[in-house]
């Protein structure tokens, strides 16, 4: 929210001192608030331009400036109000600064930690290789039809059994997202569903549907196993970016739990 605090400029105004008369530069100049006496630093207007707008501070327009210019004013001019003096020495006011200033230097710790210590080739070759190993071997393509209660479920196996299409009986009987679709889920590992669904699955033969209803949290399920394959791993290159966020993750967590290990003496 911008408070209106300032009397005497129109928007007009205020957009043409942006666009024309006023301009940011790297050079350490103050950036002025003519109609308000109010001096920003360059470097904190940018900051703060650039998280309210999410984009380079080169990138905004004069429209989004001027915003941003009213916003850092009204902060500025209540910050400095003779209130602002007692405030500061309330102890909640204190610690809400003390906890804010830590956090923003907790976060520049780790940039630079993570900066300095990038994931290399080798290391997230040697999580690629340990998660390839963790994959299921195997996937599944399914349909299955959702109901509330077994005895529903069991009239549904009976009406297969009958000949029954399971396509049809899931788009007409099931209460599941997957309706529309006449049941279908598409391929899955097994990981993927819930353990009871799963277990159910892998104990099938391609083509054969559950002649007892599994039960889960979600329901009691008619479940159909269309087919199988082999699971295919993912190319490398398609998920280095998870892999270096993950392999720099578990650096920066090391590194914090050595930090917790160390004790002052």
């Amino acid at each position: 929210m911008t408070f209106s605090i300032r009397a005497g400029a129109t928007r007009a105004t205020r957009l043409a001192v942006i666009a024309g008369a006023v301009a940011i530069t790297a050079s350490g100049t103050l950036w002025a608030q003519a109609d308000a006496g109010v001096s920003i630093d360059p470097a904190v207007f940018n900051m703060y331009l650039e998280s309210r707008i999410q984009k380079p501070a080169g990138q905004a327009t004069a429209e989004e400036m001027a915003l941003v210019r009213d916003e850092l004013t009204d902060i500025y001019l209540l910050s400095e109000e003779p209130s602002a003096e007692a405030l500061k020495k309330d102890p909640r006011i204190q610690a809400q600064i003390e906890l804010q200033t830590r956090a923003m230097l907790a976060q520049a710790v780790a940039a630079d930690f993570v900066s300095s210590n990038p994931a290399t080739d080798e290391e997230m070759r040697a999580l690629y290789d340990e998660q390839i190993k963790l994959a299921p071997p195997m996937e599944f393509k399914a349909r299955h039809i959702l109901v509330e209660t077994q005895g529903e479920a069991q009239a549904l196996v009976t009406e297969l059994e009958g000949g029954a299409d399971f396509a049809e009986l899931a788009s007409a009987k099931s209460t599941g997202p997957s309706a529309s679709s006449g049941g279908d889920l598409g391929w899955f590992p097994p990981d993927r569903m819930v353990a009871e669904f799963s277990t159910a699955v892998q104990a099938m033969g391609n083509g054969e549907f559950t002649k007892a209803p599994v039960q889960t949290q979600f329901g009691w399920h008619v479940i159909l196993r269309e087919d199988s394959r082999e699971s295919a791993p993912p190319p490398y290159d398609s998920v280095v970016d998870v892999l270096k966020q993950e392999v720099e993750g578990q650096k920066l967590r090391d590194y914090m739990s050595n930090l917790r290990k160390i004790t002052p003496e």
